[in-house]
């Protein structure tokens, strides 16, 4: 099937996905600023997706993330696009999982068109990439998204500008990648811990991480591992439990190390979804030795008088003893002799707010979200009343939600090119928000811009943010020289003759705004509403957390996302 594409003009697309995750909304917000009209659908059933085909007429269907194949009713009239997370040939699902599994050192994305053949469709554009020893989550996060999204742009220019040469996928791929690959299962990534070394456990548990999980029995009882780390000096009998840090746990290896295991999910638990791992095996302080080091989720080091500090929180969720923890790292950091400290986060999420798993599992919410949220300001607070140094907040990767306005609370923030940003808490069910938003946001944006960024429900890019005023600068850099490019920048800045003078206008600022209206005012106001939202009669905010953690699937796309659902927009 031959369509030619409107030449010149924007295109309309929809975008068909299981759900919006971090490469839908990539390609979402890429598309936008390319000019195109996007729509979301999210595939539930093929009837409503040919229902949104027939309110939309896309002139073509994007599929970034699907589980099941697209129906010969809707391909066969429109080029459907799939982009699988492979090389060209390879088919079927668990690609990533596999290629960790297989130690392959180079992988890739495929973006091909969709036919009666599962991932077999003719191959519209390709790349490949180096694989890192890292767990799926983030090769998906980096390498996938970034690969995913330069070939579809490109394809899609191509395709406009009737440029685009199509390929049938036998005569790109190599011979050895034309296969199709069964679904990889719990018994091919089973650990045994009586032979496994520590580089064999932790690429199973890389292979599984995010979902669905790695299924192990070693801790007593059948339980998924997720968050795996490499623990070089500690050791014991092989498959023993034999250290305890901030929340995680060690197993010993075949080889005289160790493996820390961050979160568990125990789904025959009252809570069956991802948790701390010492809370899931009710471990105490004191139960196992407490390894100092071990499971650094939060670092401190400096580099020629900038301080960097990182917290590479699991998902980006920061709980109430994740913010108080980092918080004192924080005040410990501002003590040092440094003109600039880099708020880092972590390579992928910087932070996505509130802990949610934590809340939901905890005996009252509605007490852990107020101590959680009480937490997240305190920290707010810690980084805004910071007179001595300039601080920058350096979004490697996406942030959401309550880390968003975190961030802001630095002096700048800094943002890499590709990271997403979701602003918002509507979708929560229509939480107010803290984190002295209402102060900030004004504050660097203005009314106007504020109104906009809290009123939206959509993911927003950097070029979009920087308009906004919600981010200072942005970098074209890839995600390997990001941090080094602002420790450079960060250094030019705070050498300059005039950085001393900035110092002393940015404390006259803060005194000139609390003159006006002291932050605490702020600070009453927020939690005021957010105290109606977790104690009050609607409770719209606890069914929708419960929605995200039990990842209970949606039974309808969110006009906000499904244009040509919403009648003020057709």
């Amino acid at each position: 099937m031959d369509r030619s594409p409107p030449r010149h003009q924007p295109l309309r697309i929809l975008l068909l996905t299981h759900s919006f995750n971090s490469l839908s909304q990539r390609l979402f917000v890429e598309l936008r600023e390319a000019g195109h009209q996007v729509s979301v659908e999210l595939d539930i059933h093929d009837h409503v997706t040919e229902e949104a085909v027939d309110l939309f007429q896309p002139d073509l269907l994007l599929a970034p993330f699907l589980k099941r194949a697209i129906p010969e009713s809707i391909w066969d009239q429109l080029p459907c696009l799939i982009l699988h997370p492979g090389p060209p040939g390879d088919r079927g699902p668990s690609a990533l999982d596999g290629a960790i599994l297989r130690q392959e050192k180079y992988w890739g994305v495929t973006l091909l068109q969709a036919n009666a053949t599962m991932d077999g469709g003719d191959v519209w554009g390709y790349e490949t990439f180096t694989m890192r020893e890292v767990s799926k989550g983030s090769l998906y996060r980096k390498q996938v998204t970034e690969a995913a999204t330069r070939v579809t742009l490109q394809a899609i220019k191509q395709w406009q500008d009737e440029t685009l040469h199509i390929q049938p996928q036998h005569e790109v791929a190599e011979a050895a990648r034309q296969q199709t690959r069964p679904a990889i299962t719990q018994q091919d990534r089973a650990i045994n811990w009586a032979s496994d070394d520590q580089q064999t456990v932790l690429r199973k548990i890389n292979s599984a991480d995010g979902a669905p999980g790695l299924l192990d029995s070693a801790l007593g009882r059948p339980l998924y591992l997720y968050d795996a780390h490499p623990e070089p000096h500690l050791n014991g009998a092989p498959g023993t439990l034999i250290a305890q840090e901030n929340g995680a746990i060690c197993i010993a290896t075949a080889d005289q190390k160790g493996v820390w295991v961050g979160h568990l999910r125990d789904q025959q638990n009252q809570h069956p979804f991802k948790q701390i791992a010492t809370t899931v095996l009710h471990i105490q302080s004191g139960d196992l030795p407490s390894a100092g080091r071990g499971y650094g989720d939060i670092e401190y080091r400096e580099q020629g008088g900038i301080g960097l500090l990182s917290f590479p929180f699991y998902n980006g969720a920061m709980s109430s003893n994740h913010c108080r923890r980092l918080q004192q790292a924080l005040q410990q950091a501002k003590r040092e002799e440094t003109r600039a400290i880099l708020l880092l986060g972590g390579s992928d999420y910087w932070s996505n707010g509130m802990d949610l798993n934590q809340i939901e599992a905890s005996e009252s919410p509605a007490d852990a979200s107020w101590e959680n949220i009480q937490a997240m300001d305190d920290l707010a607070l810690e980084i805004i009343n910071s007179e001595q140094q300039l601080i920058i907040s350096v979004l490697q990767g996406n942030a959401a939600a309550g880390g968003v306005f975190l961030a802001r609370a630095a002096d700048q923030i800094w943002a890499r090119d590709g990271v997403i940003l979701n602003p918002h808490y509507k979708d929560m069910g229509n939480l107010y928000g803290s984190e002295y938003w209402s102060y900030l946001l004004p504050r660097y944006c203005g009314a106007e811009a504020a109104k906009q960024i809290t009123q939206a429900r959509l993911p927003m890019g950097t070029l979009e943010a920087e308009r906004l005023g919600l981010i200072d600068r942005r970098f074209d850099s890839s995600p390997d020289t990001f941090v080094e490019q602002c420790i450079t920048a960060a250094t030019t800045l705070t050498q300059h003759p005039k950085f001393p003078q900035q110092l002393t206008e940015k404390q006259q600022r803060r005194q000139h705004d609390e003159s006006i209206q002291p932050l605490s005012s702020y600070r009453r106001h927020e939690l005021e509403r957010m105290r109606m939202n977790f104690y009050g009669f609607d409770p719209s905010y606890h069914i929708a957390r419960y929605n995200f953690v039990h990842k209970v699937p949606k039974s309808r796309t969110p006009v906000t996302l499904a244009r040509h659902r919403n009648k003020a927009d057709r």
